[in-house]
């Protein structure tokens, strides 16, 4: 309450609380009086508090995601996908070109990331770009193509759903569906991909808050598909030399939060190769789950994002560097 808010003003506030079946502790201190409330939260929130003049601020303090929490679930969520599981203490490398372009380019991606120890190999089938003059995709060819390289290497498929009328086609050939930044709030499609049988990658927003990336994931979780993967890609910042601004800090502040797993997406978060390995080990060591990065066999000759992309040496380098890490770390 604002100070010098009068007795008439609290029993007010109190008794509209009252009405909607909720407790109201009054606090009263030298200056200032707080009312602490404990009842149904959405109930309450709908309330129109701060339209009273003598309501400073509302302040929520029970977290608006539940089955996402740690409230909920203590024990940190582990999702096998193949061969290969995200979270239970691992560190999962998940890795391929940003877009399918051919046979024969995904083939090889694949192989290199199976002989360096990758776990998982993503790759766009639809890809969703900023400008509508620039390659788009092969979609259902290029879904074709990943499960060619699926059955050759054995390798788990990630790979974007741009469009909640695509879910059941890539569902059909993807073993994990992504959800990119810029649909992290289209809550229409993450009800949906609560109701597939599949794991889902949840990239945050590029300008979304912890909590709003959260409440995304819980909207998946309501309809009863709990296998969610967070991954952290870079938020936009005032920050120029990179394309996004990494924040490694989300890494911690998630897994105590949440029990769900967190990966990092260097390759986006950046925008420049070189600084993709040294993020990939600062993952590492802040606790995150996995990554996953750009390789190109060709990056020169990408359709999409080949500056960010490593090639099949730098990225057989990074892993050789990334196993001593996780060695010295106690990590598998």
């Amino acid at each position: 309450m604002r100070e010098g808010a009068t007795r008439k003003d609290i029993e007010e506030l109190v008794s509209l609380l009252h009405e909607v079946g909720a407790e109201a502790h009054v606090s009263r201190g030298e200056y200032r009086t707080v009312i602490g409330v404990i009842g149904d939260r959405e109930k309450v929130m709908q309330m129109p508090f701060e339209a009273y003049p003598a309501v400073e601020k509302v302040i929520p303090i029970m977290k608006p995601y539940k089955l996402v929490s740690r409230e909920f679930q203590d024990e940190p969520t582990a999702i096998p996908v193949g061969d290969a599981e995200i979270g239970g203490g691992g560190f999962t490398i998940i890795a391929g070109p940003c877009s399918v372009e051919n046979e024969a380019q995904v083939v090889e991606a694949a192989r290199a990331a199976k002989a360096a120890g990758a776990g998982l190999f993503r790759g766009g089938a639809f890809k969703p770009r900023t400008s509508p003059y620039s390659f788009q995709g092969l979609g259902e060819e290029g879904l074709e193509i990943l499960a060619r390289a699926r059955s050759e290497t054995g390798l788990p498929i990630v790979t974007e759903v741009l469009d909640v009328r695509d879910i059941e086609l890539v569902s059909r050939y993807a073993d994990v569906l992504q959800v990119g930044a810029r649909n992290m709030q289209n809550f229409l499609m993450l009800r949906e991909l609560g109701f597939q049988d599949k794991p889902i990658l949840l990239k945050r927003g590029m300008s979304a808050t912890i909590e709003e990336w959260l409440m995304a994931a819980e909207y998946i979780l309501k309809e009863g598909n709990n296998r969610v993967i967070l991954c952290e890609r870079g938020i936009r910042t005032f920050e120029t030399a990179t394309r996004n601004t990494l924040d490694i800090s989300a890494i911690p502040m998630v897994k105590g939060l949440s029990h769900l797993p967190v990966i990092v997406d260097p390759s986006h978060a950046t925008g420049v190769r070189e600084l993709v390995p040294p993020l990939c080990r600062a993952a590492l060591a802040a606790g995150a789950d996995g990554v996953m990065v750009e390789m190109h066999p060709h990056p020169r000759e990408a359709l999409c994002d080949g500056s960010q992309s490593l090639t099949i040496d730098d990225f057989r380098e990074m892993m050789v560097e990334l196993k001593k890490l996780a060695a010295f770390l106690g990590r598998r």
